[in-house]
């Protein structure tokens, strides 16, 4: 009884501090860059951590503004210390599975399932510093990853399934849903330094996933979620105009499509230092421009990689706005398509109106989507400059897959589609991101957990089960063998040279991992 009012506490505490997005906030919750005033600033561009997600994530112990006042007195003070008076003032995170020890007699199933990474839920806002509470459990990736991620969810919950752990599920799924009803969608993790984006919308595949097992009905509890998260992605589309873009939405050929955004045009402060410096190397006039870049291939989960790049060797030529991500609207296809379904099922006075609006509305997506983003010649799934057409064919990503694995992609697009895979994507350790080595960590040598699950099913999916079955025993074998040799199970493996561990990006390779623990367990199970 006692968790039960704690719980309800929580929420009433989250709704009254966010709010919603169509009324302000009646209390603001902790944001770092804002709250914190020059201090926050100074602390990242120091140096003092060498990430900068670390400041990001520290709880105040004091009020912000008692700090900031603090900070402004203190500061011109001889031989004031800035490490110092962060560590009078804050508590400082810590990695998440810092002290567990692995045990490598241990098979490597048997070393997933320990509960390392799962969250009990906050009684309350207060003392959270930048972090969202959420009212039930919940998983979270490892490392410098903290919080709940939105897209690494439903890979994480293919393990979770796989262990008969749907109740893990629904509580996930319910922290989700929450999210939608108090700050209008799911962001990119449970930070307010979050609150601007969120990432791949994979909630309705999460939904679906848990209908599957349990059953239908259960699942209808999110219907109310899934449509208050697609309208969020889809705020404006109906004021468009042919060619034109808000936020999320763009109208390319009579048809509304979606790309990734950002609302802030700033640094973002989990990595604020990288690009503060960044910016730094351009013209003042164009750095607004750069950071929403940066912001929205935040939003994408790619970040980065040489498919938003005009340069792959250079980072300030981002141009992840101005692009048609094939996997983003596979996603929002599949959205489509199963809130049509759930409507359908429910069957209540105006849900058969509804449903078949957003079937509609699917086939209209999946029939734009190829028209806009299957090359014929190459056969293959590209994404596509908004503004002109243009595919961009010279940088072929794994992220063709998806249509696949959603099912928007006609049976020959899927087997040239799973050929092309096959042929130039398929590695020793299993598939690789991208054809380019460009030192970001969504390129090569790298193969990650989230893409291996969808190109291994999309195959399934279009009869190449020789396919499948070869790069899931290829993936499994790389992540046992670095599991035997390290006690480790990393975000991110060299697919190319199975000696090397893998690198590039803005920070160390992490260890943990939940989306590494979902898709081992989900590959391994197919197996039995």
């Amino acid at each position: 009884m006692r968790t039960g009012r704690l719980r309800h506490a929580a929420r009433a505490a989250l709704v009254v501090a966010i709010g919603c997005r169509s009324a302000p906030p009646s209390v603001v919750l902790y944001d770092p860059a804002r709250d914190l005033g020059p201090l926050f600033q100074d602390v990242e561009l120091s140096g003092i951590f060498p990430d900068s997600k670390t400041f990001a994530d520290a709880r105040p112990l004091l009020a912000p503004a008692v700090v900031a006042t603090r900070y402004t007195a203190a500061r011109g003070a001889a031989g004031f210390s800035l490490r110092a008076f962060v560590e009078r003032h804050f508590e400082l995170p810590r990695a998440i599975g810092e002290d567990f020890h692995a045990d490598t007699s241990q098979t490597m199933e048997q070393h997933i399932r320990a509960p390392v990474l799962t969250r009990a839920p906050a009684p309350d806002t207060a003392g959270a510093g930048s972090l969202i509470p959420l009212p039930e459990p919940y998983v979270v990736p490892g490392g410098r990853f903290r919080e709940v991620y939105y897209w690494d969810s439903y890979f994480t919950m293919l393990g979770l399934v796989a262990s008969g752990r749907t109740d893990l599920v629904r509580s996930m799924l319910d922290n989700f849903a929450y999210l939608v009803r108090t700050v209008g969608h799911i962001p990119n993790g449970n930070r307010t330094y979050y609150l601007g984006r969120s990432q791949p919308p994979f909630f309705a595949a999460m939904v679906g996933l848990y209908a599957a097992a349990t059953d239908t009905a259960q699942a209808l509890r999110y219907l109310d979620a899934l449509e208050a998260e697609y309208a969020f992605w889809m705020d404006g589309a109906e004021r468009l105009a042919p060619g034109e873009a808000h936020r999320r939405v763009v109208k390319l050929r009579g048809s509304v499509l979606n790309r990734y955004w950002d609302d802030g045009p700033q640094p973002r402060p989990e990595s604020y230092r990288e690009d503060y410096e960044l910016g730094q190397t351009l013209p003042e006039a164009r750095r607004e421009a750069l950071y929403r870049n940066i912001r929205a291939t935040g939003e994408s989960g790619w970040d980065f990689s040489s498919r938003w790049l005009r340069d792959p060797k250079d980072l300030r030529t981002l141009e992840t706005t101005e692009l048609v991500p094939v996997d983003l609207n596979s996603l929002l296809y599949h959205a489509e398509r199963t809130i049509a379904a759930l409507r359908a099922f429910r069957g209540q006075p105006g849900d058969a109106e509804v449903a078949k609006r957003f079937a509609a509305a699917a086939e209209d997506r999946r029939r734009a989507l190829l028209a806009a983003a299957y090359d014929p010649a190459g056969g293959f799934f590209y994404d596509v400059r908004w503004r002109t057409g243009e595919r961009v064919t010279d940088r072929p990503t794994l992220a063709a897959a998806t249509p696949l694995y959603f099912g928007l992609a006609t049976p020959e697009q899927g087997r040239a589609v799973a050929a092309r895979l096959e042929r130039d994507f398929l590695k020793p350790g299993g598939f690789v991101t991208t054809l380019i080595t460009s030192g970001q960590q969504w390129d090569a040598p790298n193969g990650w957990p989230p893409l291996e699950w969808l190109a291994i099913e999309g195959a399934r999916r279009y009869g190449r089960a020789d396919l499948a079955e070869a790069a899931r025993a290829r993936w499994l074998a790389l992540i046992r063998r670095t599991y035997r040799a390290t006690g480790k199970m990393t975000e991110k493996y060299d697919v190319l040279d199975l000696r090397r561990r893998a690198g590039g990006g803005e920070y160390p390779t992490q260890d943990g991992f939940g989306w590494t623990n979902g898709v081992a367990l989900a590959l391994a199970s197919q197996g039995r």
